[in-house]
Protein backbone atom coordinates (compact mmCIF):
# COMPACT_ATOMS: atom_id res chain seq x y z
CA UNK A 1 0.00 0.00 0.00
CA UNK A 2 0.91 3.44 -1.10
CA UNK A 3 1.74 6.08 1.38
CA UNK A 4 0.48 9.59 0.78
CA UNK A 5 2.23 12.87 2.35
CA UNK A 6 1.17 16.29 1.91
CA UNK A 7 4.10 19.03 1.67
CA UNK A 8 2.81 22.47 2.32
CA UNK A 9 5.76 25.01 1.90
CA UNK A 10 6.18 28.13 2.38
CA UNK A 11 8.10 30.61 0.29
CA UNK A 12 11.65 30.37 2.29
CA UNK A 13 11.18 26.38 1.91
CA UNK A 14 9.86 26.85 -2.13
CA UNK A 15 13.62 28.27 -3.01
CA UNK A 16 15.02 25.56 -0.63
CA UNK A 17 13.48 22.27 -2.24
CA UNK A 18 15.97 20.81 -4.82
CA UNK A 19 15.11 18.91 -8.27
CA UNK A 20 12.83 16.64 -10.32
CA UNK A 21 12.37 12.88 -8.57
CA UNK A 22 12.15 11.83 -11.86
CA UNK A 23 16.23 12.20 -12.13
CA UNK A 24 18.13 9.26 -12.73
CA UNK A 25 18.81 8.39 -8.60
CA UNK A 26 15.61 7.74 -7.81
CA UNK A 27 14.56 6.17 -11.22
CA UNK A 28 17.88 3.40 -10.44
CA UNK A 29 16.37 3.08 -6.48
CA UNK A 30 16.10 -0.35 -5.32
CA UNK A 31 13.72 -1.62 -2.30
CA UNK A 32 15.02 -4.16 0.39
CA UNK A 33 13.95 -7.57 -1.54
CA UNK A 34 15.85 -5.94 -4.33
CA UNK A 35 13.16 -4.47 -6.93
CA UNK A 36 13.48 -1.46 -8.20
CA UNK A 37 11.26 0.93 -5.92
CA UNK A 38 8.79 3.11 -7.35
CA UNK A 39 9.74 6.74 -9.15
CA UNK A 40 8.66 9.29 -6.79
CA UNK A 41 6.57 12.34 -8.49
CA UNK A 42 5.87 15.12 -6.76
CA UNK A 43 2.48 16.72 -8.28
CA UNK A 44 2.04 20.53 -7.51
CA UNK A 45 -1.67 21.26 -6.84
CA UNK A 46 -3.50 24.19 -4.65
CA UNK A 47 -5.34 24.86 -1.92
CA UNK A 48 -8.48 27.40 -2.53
CA UNK A 49 -10.13 25.68 -5.24
CA UNK A 50 -13.88 24.38 -4.19
CA UNK A 51 -14.01 21.07 -4.88
CA UNK A 52 -11.35 20.23 -6.98
CA UNK A 53 -8.25 20.83 -4.77
CA UNK A 54 -8.98 22.42 -1.40
CA UNK A 55 -8.65 21.36 2.53
CA UNK A 56 -11.47 20.16 3.88
CA UNK A 57 -13.04 20.34 7.51
CA UNK A 58 -10.73 17.54 8.47
CA UNK A 59 -8.07 19.32 7.43
CA UNK A 60 -7.15 17.15 4.23
CA UNK A 61 -5.94 17.65 1.01
CA UNK A 62 -8.93 16.38 -1.63
CA UNK A 63 -10.98 17.44 -4.40
CA UNK A 64 -11.77 16.20 -7.84
CA UNK A 65 -8.16 16.71 -9.46
CA UNK A 66 -6.48 15.19 -6.02
CA UNK A 67 -8.30 12.15 -5.65
CA UNK A 68 -7.89 11.75 -9.09
CA UNK A 69 -3.99 11.90 -8.59
CA UNK A 70 -5.03 9.34 -6.14
CA UNK A 71 -6.87 6.76 -8.05
CA UNK A 72 -3.83 7.18 -10.66
CA UNK A 73 -1.38 6.28 -7.88
CA UNK A 74 -3.17 3.12 -7.12
CA UNK A 75 -2.88 1.91 -10.28
CA UNK A 76 1.37 2.52 -11.32
CA UNK A 77 3.12 0.68 -9.29
CA UNK A 78 6.11 1.68 -11.07
CA UNK A 79 5.78 5.56 -9.97
CA UNK A 80 4.75 7.32 -6.22
CA UNK A 81 2.54 10.07 -6.10
CA UNK A 82 3.15 12.71 -3.32
CA UNK A 83 1.78 16.17 -3.07
CA UNK A 84 3.58 19.73 -2.60
CA UNK A 85 0.67 22.19 -2.44
CA UNK A 86 1.33 25.84 -3.56
CA UNK A 87 -0.12 29.19 -4.44
CA UNK A 88 -1.94 28.88 -8.14
CA UNK A 89 0.53 31.33 -9.03
CA UNK A 90 3.61 29.54 -8.06
CA UNK A 91 2.56 26.27 -9.91
CA UNK A 92 4.46 26.49 -13.29
CA UNK A 93 7.07 28.15 -12.17
CA UNK A 94 7.84 25.10 -9.85
CA UNK A 95 7.79 23.03 -12.69
CA UNK A 96 10.15 25.07 -14.65
CA UNK A 97 12.57 24.92 -12.05
CA UNK A 98 12.01 21.15 -11.11
CA UNK A 99 10.48 21.76 -8.14
CA UNK A 100 7.53 19.76 -9.02
CA UNK A 101 7.17 17.05 -11.72
CA UNK A 102 3.18 17.14 -12.36
CA UNK A 103 0.62 19.94 -12.09
CA UNK A 104 -2.65 18.78 -11.30
CA UNK A 105 -4.98 21.74 -11.03
CA UNK A 106 -8.23 22.17 -13.47
CA UNK A 107 -5.24 23.17 -16.24
CA UNK A 108 -6.29 24.36 -19.58
CA UNK A 109 -4.57 23.60 -22.78
CA UNK A 110 -3.93 26.77 -24.90
CA UNK A 111 -1.25 27.52 -27.60
CA UNK A 112 0.68 29.48 -25.04
CA UNK A 113 1.17 26.85 -22.62
CA UNK A 114 2.05 24.61 -25.49
CA UNK A 115 4.76 26.18 -26.55
CA UNK A 116 6.26 25.58 -22.77
CA UNK A 117 5.01 22.63 -21.38
CA UNK A 118 3.90 19.45 -21.69
CA UNK A 119 0.45 18.31 -21.33
CA UNK A 120 -0.84 14.11 -21.33
CA UNK A 121 -3.38 13.64 -24.07
CA UNK A 122 -6.21 11.80 -21.72
CA UNK A 123 -8.40 15.28 -21.23
CA UNK A 124 -10.62 14.21 -17.62
CA UNK A 125 -12.90 16.96 -17.62
CA UNK A 126 -13.70 19.85 -20.04
CA UNK A 127 -15.24 23.78 -19.85
CA UNK A 128 -16.25 26.88 -21.20
CA UNK A 129 -15.03 30.22 -20.33
CA UNK A 130 -17.67 33.44 -20.07
CA UNK A 131 -18.38 36.34 -18.62
CA UNK A 132 -19.13 36.75 -15.31
CA UNK A 133 -20.84 39.45 -13.87
CA UNK A 134 -23.34 40.35 -10.98
CA UNK A 135 -26.87 38.86 -11.13
CA UNK A 136 -28.54 42.15 -11.59
CA UNK A 137 -25.95 43.44 -14.14
CA UNK A 138 -27.89 43.64 -17.52
CA UNK A 139 -24.98 45.94 -18.90
CA UNK A 140 -22.70 43.33 -20.14
CA UNK A 141 -23.21 40.67 -23.00
CA UNK A 142 -19.52 40.43 -24.45
CA UNK A 143 -16.12 41.13 -23.69
CA UNK A 144 -16.07 44.08 -26.11
CA UNK A 145 -18.60 45.48 -23.58
CA UNK A 146 -16.25 45.58 -20.81
CA UNK A 147 -13.72 47.79 -22.68
CA UNK A 148 -12.62 51.08 -20.68
CA UNK A 149 -13.47 48.63 -17.26
CA UNK A 150 -12.21 46.48 -14.78
CA UNK A 151 -11.78 42.90 -15.55
CA UNK A 152 -10.62 40.76 -12.31
CA UNK A 153 -8.89 37.36 -12.86
CA UNK A 154 -5.95 35.19 -11.46
CA UNK A 155 -2.26 35.84 -12.48
CA UNK A 156 -0.95 33.00 -15.07
CA UNK A 157 -4.46 31.44 -15.72
CA UNK A 158 -5.90 30.44 -18.96
CA UNK A 159 -8.38 33.05 -17.95
CA UNK A 160 -5.83 36.00 -18.21
CA UNK A 161 -4.15 34.80 -20.93
CA UNK A 162 -7.73 35.25 -22.63
CA UNK A 163 -7.69 38.78 -21.52
CA UNK A 164 -3.85 39.34 -22.29
CA UNK A 165 -4.45 38.35 -25.70
CA UNK A 166 -7.23 40.37 -25.88
CA UNK A 167 -5.75 43.50 -24.67
CA UNK A 168 -2.73 42.80 -27.53
CA UNK A 169 -5.43 43.16 -30.25
CA UNK A 170 -7.40 46.04 -29.10
CA UNK A 171 -4.77 48.32 -27.53
CA UNK A 172 -4.86 48.00 -24.22
CA UNK A 173 -8.74 48.41 -24.13
CA UNK A 174 -9.84 46.43 -21.03
CA UNK A 175 -7.86 47.11 -17.43
CA UNK A 176 -6.87 43.64 -16.07
CA UNK A 177 -7.31 43.39 -12.13
CA UNK A 178 -4.90 40.56 -11.16
CA UNK A 179 -5.41 38.31 -8.07
CA UNK A 180 -3.22 35.68 -6.63
CA UNK A 181 -5.97 33.16 -6.44
CA UNK A 182 -7.41 33.56 -3.13
CA UNK A 183 -10.53 31.55 -3.74
CA UNK A 184 -13.67 33.81 -3.76
CA UNK A 185 -12.07 36.54 -4.15
CA UNK A 186 -13.53 38.29 -6.94
CA UNK A 187 -16.92 37.92 -5.72
CA UNK A 188 -16.22 40.17 -3.41
CA UNK A 189 -14.53 42.85 -5.98
CA UNK A 190 -17.61 42.37 -7.89
CA UNK A 191 -19.95 42.98 -4.73
CA UNK A 192 -17.94 46.16 -3.89
CA UNK A 193 -17.91 47.46 -7.48
CA UNK A 194 -14.29 47.74 -7.61
CA UNK A 195 -14.35 45.37 -10.72
CA UNK A 196 -17.32 44.86 -13.29
CA UNK A 197 -16.56 41.13 -14.21
CA UNK A 198 -14.52 38.13 -14.57
CA UNK A 199 -13.87 35.18 -16.75
CA UNK A 200 -15.38 31.84 -15.04
CA UNK A 201 -15.87 28.53 -16.67
CA UNK A 202 -19.08 26.83 -16.91
CA UNK A 203 -19.04 24.18 -14.78
CA UNK A 204 -17.07 25.71 -11.98
CA UNK A 205 -19.17 28.34 -11.04
CA UNK A 206 -21.20 26.73 -8.95
CA UNK A 207 -18.39 25.68 -6.69
CA UNK A 208 -16.83 28.72 -6.22
CA UNK A 209 -19.91 30.83 -6.41
CA UNK A 210 -21.71 28.84 -3.70
CA UNK A 211 -24.22 31.67 -2.99
CA UNK A 212 -25.55 32.40 -6.63
CA UNK A 213 -24.71 35.90 -6.82
CA UNK A 214 -23.40 35.45 -10.38
CA UNK A 215 -24.20 34.83 -13.37
CA UNK A 216 -22.67 33.73 -16.88
CA UNK A 217 -22.76 36.01 -19.67
CA UNK A 218 -22.79 36.08 -23.86
CA UNK A 219 -21.15 33.02 -25.72
CA UNK A 220 -18.13 31.11 -24.43
CA UNK A 221 -14.88 33.14 -24.92
CA UNK A 222 -12.91 29.55 -25.34
CA UNK A 223 -13.46 26.08 -24.02
CA UNK A 224 -10.70 23.51 -23.44
CA UNK A 225 -10.16 20.67 -22.35
CA UNK A 226 -8.20 20.20 -19.10
CA UNK A 227 -5.25 17.44 -18.34
CA UNK A 228 -2.19 17.83 -16.28
CA UNK A 229 1.07 19.56 -16.72
CA UNK A 230 4.87 18.49 -17.07
CA UNK A 231 7.94 19.76 -18.18
CA UNK A 232 8.60 19.83 -21.79
CA UNK A 233 11.41 17.98 -23.45
CA UNK A 234 12.40 15.64 -20.99
CA UNK A 235 12.15 12.11 -21.78
CA UNK A 236 11.13 11.30 -18.24
CA UNK A 237 8.16 13.36 -18.06
CA UNK A 238 7.30 12.45 -21.40
CA UNK A 239 7.24 8.53 -19.99
CA UNK A 240 5.18 10.29 -16.80
CA UNK A 241 2.62 11.63 -19.42
CA UNK A 242 2.65 8.42 -21.37
CA UNK A 243 1.85 6.20 -18.53
CA UNK A 244 -0.96 8.44 -17.01
CA UNK A 245 -2.76 8.50 -20.26
CA UNK A 246 -2.52 4.55 -20.01
CA UNK A 247 -4.59 4.53 -16.55
CA UNK A 248 -6.65 7.93 -17.60
CA UNK A 249 -8.42 5.27 -19.93
CA UNK A 250 -8.96 2.39 -17.86
CA UNK A 251 -10.64 4.92 -15.31
CA UNK A 252 -12.54 6.35 -17.71
CA UNK A 253 -13.56 2.86 -19.39
CA UNK A 254 -14.57 1.36 -15.79
CA UNK A 255 -16.22 4.47 -14.94
CA UNK A 256 -14.85 5.83 -12.18
CA UNK A 257 -13.98 9.27 -13.97
CA UNK A 258 -17.11 9.75 -14.18
CA UNK A 259 -17.64 8.95 -10.80
CA UNK A 260 -15.51 11.19 -9.55
CA UNK A 261 -16.85 13.90 -11.79
CA UNK A 262 -20.42 13.39 -10.48
CA UNK A 263 -19.54 13.24 -7.06
CA UNK A 264 -16.86 16.31 -6.88
CA UNK A 265 -18.50 18.80 -9.71
CA UNK A 266 -21.88 17.67 -9.04
CA UNK A 267 -22.33 16.40 -12.57
CA UNK A 268 -20.32 14.50 -15.18
CA UNK A 269 -18.24 17.05 -16.78
CA UNK A 270 -15.75 14.41 -18.15
CA UNK A 271 -16.87 14.01 -22.07
CA UNK A 272 -14.65 15.68 -23.90
CA UNK A 273 -16.20 18.38 -26.65
CA UNK A 274 -12.92 18.97 -28.53
CA UNK A 275 -12.64 17.27 -31.82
Amino acid sequence: MKKWSLLTVTTALLVALTGCSTGEETSTATGADGAQAPTKIIVGTGTQFPNVAFIDDNNKLTGYDVELVREIDKRLDDYEFEFQTLEFTNLLLSLETNKIDMVAHQMEKNPEREEKYLFNKEAYSHWKNKIAVLKDDNSIQSIDDLKGKKVFTTATSAQAILLENYNKEHDNALEIVYSSGVANDFISQLKSKRVAASIAADFTLPLIDPNNDLKLVGAPLSESDTLFMFRKNDPEEQKLADRVDEVLKEIKADGTLKQLSEQWLGFDATESEIK
